[in-house]
């Protein structure tokens, strides 16, 4: 064989290896996407059934499987906030707008219902043929699930808190603040806060509900266990430095008539902690400023 007929020998050999390496690089490829897309299918089934499984509990007659229903939302809220991307997340947010996974409406419903004063029985009830629907009350524990399991929905997805609007959030949780005990009155300052965040609808019941009356009576009252006190004084904290940032508000002119100038002035002060710090020197720095809010009312 001459050269000349050996090179396009050689030559075909090689466009051949080419080819080989170009099915190889796109069969590869084509692998990496065919993973990646059955990833995404996992983690929205995982969000899905996290989210169902525990809405059916939540949904529930009985007190303790409610409680456990909320448990769940509530750890996997956690693990949401906590993922190392967002597509946990993103799948989250898509969810709550799909009526069946919705989170908000199940709380309000169910956990965080206002018992009616006088339910009406009626002779239906007693003769007739479907028995009638008894559900056990919410319990102390259960309505703090609740409060957390709603501050980390508003928390996580802003749309969260228009839907608590709806179901009228502000007024719902300054009855629990003023009615229940300690165990969820802490609890419900915190959901108080994630629900107003920029959510002007809900600043505007906070003040015609006169939510910071109620505030100022727990944490003016010297027989209120001091952890709720200082609670109360973490809120206007926050309230002040990161809902109502803009120093015009009406609710400053409030906070004087309610606490006096020195005290209103430290409040805003104190609000203005450092956003450099990290969470866990947030947590402490804010914790002192809230016990000198409460020893500047405490009488000497």
């Amino acid at each position: 064989m001459s050269r000349k007929e050996a090179e396009p020998a050689a030559g075909d050999g090689s466009s051949a290896s080419g080819a080989d390496e170009g099915g190889s690089g796109s069969g590869s490829g084509s692998g990496g996407e065919l993973a990646d897309a059955l990833a995404r299918r996992r983690l929205y089934r995982e969000v899905t059934l996290a989210l169902r499984s525990g809405l059916r509990d939540a949904k529930a007659d009985f007190s303790f499987l409610r409680a456990r229903g909320l448990r769940s939302l509530l750890g996997f809220l956690r693990s949401t906030a906590s993922a190392a991307d967002d597509a946990r997340l993103l799948l989250f947010r898509h969810s709550q707008s799909i009526p069946d996974l919705q989170v908000i409406p199940v709380l309000f419903q169910n956990s965080l219902r206002q018992p009616k004063e006088d339910p009406v029985v009626t002779l239906d009830h007693i003769f007739g043929t479907e028995p009638m629907r008894i559900t056990s009350p919410s319990t102390d524990s259960e309505i703090a699930l609740a409060l957390r399991v709603l501050e980390g929905c508003c928390l996580l997805y802003s749309c969260c808190t228009a839907l608590a609007h709806k179901y009228k959030a502000v007024k719902v949780l300054l009855n629990i603040l003023a009615s229940r005990g300690p165990t969820e009155q802490g609890v419900c300052l915190d959901a108080l806060i994630s629900v107003m965040l920029d959510s002007p609808s809900n600043q505007m019941d906070f003040e015609e509900y006169s939510g910071l009356d109620k505030v100022a009576e727990l944490l003016k009252d010297v027989q209120v266990e001091k952890h709720i006190r200082l609670k109360c004084g973490e809120f206007l904290l926050l309230l002040i430095g990161h809902v109502y940032v803009k120093e015009n508000s009406p609710i400053h002119e409030q906070m004087k008539n309610l606490f006096g100038e020195q005290c209103a002035s430290l409040i805003w002060a104190a609000s203005r902690f450092g956003s450099t710090l990290d969470a866990e020197q947030r947590q402490t720095t804010l914790q002192i400023q809230a016990m000198r809010v409460v020893e500047s009312l405490e009488p000497y």
